[in-house]
């Protein structure tokens, strides 16, 4: 079996709700995505990755696009069954950039799953339940704005919720307090800085806090800072942005900085890397949310098949951005039910049936 060709596209995927806004006036309107197809004989693999904008990791879209047009013809002719050895191949011929890697890992994923004619899921440790429980993001805004959005959301069904955070502390003081007013008891708050504070800020929030029932996620961008505010701290505390390589995951248990991480598989470089840090995390009994920075229905379905082979009570929670946007790539999605809750959609590898006149003309066109 050989990598007979790649193609590659990029695709804007417009929000539903409008511009998703972060603190300190960041702001994305949406998802600038880059899907890779790898084809051997007659089978395909897809794979996509999006950054948020340009300010929320290191990635941009334009860079994920000359990427891969300088990798993808190292990979003709290759086994695209080889995941590990075609990682150390990428590593070898463009050093570093994980994000650029990202979309043509999870290709070589799905094809190579497709190719055993089993559904991700099994490769990646096999299934653990029915669905995934699904979060729904709260962004920055005025606090009286916010709680409405919090208390649509918990009528649509979602039971959990990520409150941005991470600008004026004062200000957000007032949008939890608010959104905790709106929603009802039990409801599971995640306040989520993005690393927007040092730790003095954080202390501030999290002292006038105390009240609350929530899960503080990333309030500084160090780990050491992080771990500042976690010996203060009594409330449970979740790491995203601080998690970037394997040396971070073990720097973050060694210090007993956080009881639960979140990993992006563009952050990382693509599914195959993710799993080898989910599995780790799980083993260090930590708590994981896997997810990625954006993306349509293949993304979505890449983090529905890591999700899902995470141990049940080691699983947080995860997200469905295909419901976010507002193109289509696919015939099919991962199925939400009851508007909280992500399912696999059926068929082997990522079990999504890409329809390439959805996503437009490639960028890139490559054949043995």
């Amino acid at each position: 079996m050989k990598i007979e060709r790649i193609r590659a596209f990029r695709m804007q995927q417009p929000f539903v709700d409008g511009p998703y806004r972060m603190s300190k006036g960041r702001v994305a309107d949406a998802f600038d995505s880059v899907i890779v197809e790898i084809s051997a004989g007659d089978m395909s693999g897809w794979g996509e990755m999006a950054p948020l904008g340009t300010f929320y990791s290191a990635a941009f879209a334009a860079g994920a696009e000359a990427g891969v047009r300088e990798i993808a013809p190292h990979l003709l002719g290759q086994d695209p069954r080889a995941l590990t050895r075609l990682g150390r191949l990428m590593d070898t011929v463009f050093k570093g950039h994980p994000y650029i890697k990202s979309a043509i890992d999870m290709a070589l994923n799905d094809l190579a799953a497709r190719a055993a004619g089993v559904p991700l899921v099994t490769m990646l440790g096999g299934r653990d339940g029915e669905t995934a429980e699904l979060y729904k993001v709260v962004t920055h805004g005025e606090p009286d704005a916010m709680a409405r959005n919090a208390a649509r959301y918990v009528a649509d069904g979602y039971r959990r919720l990520q409150v941005k955070v991470g600008g004026d502390v004062r200000g957000d003081i007032d949008r939890v307090s608010a959104v905790a007013e709106a929603v009802p008891r039990g409801t599971v708050l995640f306040c989520d800085a993005n690393a927007g504070w040092g730790p003095f800020q954080a202390r501030q929030f999290a002292d006038q806090t105390r009240d609350i029932d929530y899960v503080f996620e990333q309030p500084c961008v160090t780990i050491d800072d992080n771990l500042c505010v976690r010996r203060s701290f009594d409330k449970p505390m979740v790491l995203d942005e601080s998690v970037q390589s394997l040396e971070d995951l073990l720097e973050i248990r060694r210090k007993g900085v956080a009881d639960g991480i979140t990993l992006k598989i563009s952050r990382l470089g693509g599914v195959s890397r993710t799993r080898q840090l989910r599995d780790l995390a799980v083993d260090m009994g930590l708590m994981v949310t896997v997810e990625d920075t954006g993306g349509a229905e293949i993304d979505t379905a890449a983090m529905a098949h890591l999700s899902l082979s995470t141990p049940a009570e080691k699983r947080l929670h995860a997200i469905a951005f295909h419901e976010w946007v507002t193109v289509r790539t696919a015939r099919n999605a991962p199925p939400v039910i009851g508007g909280s809750r992500m399912g696999l959609p059926e068929g082997d590898g990522l079990g999504i049936d890409v329809d390439p006149d959805l996503i437009g003309a490639p960028f890139l066109d490559l054949a043995l």
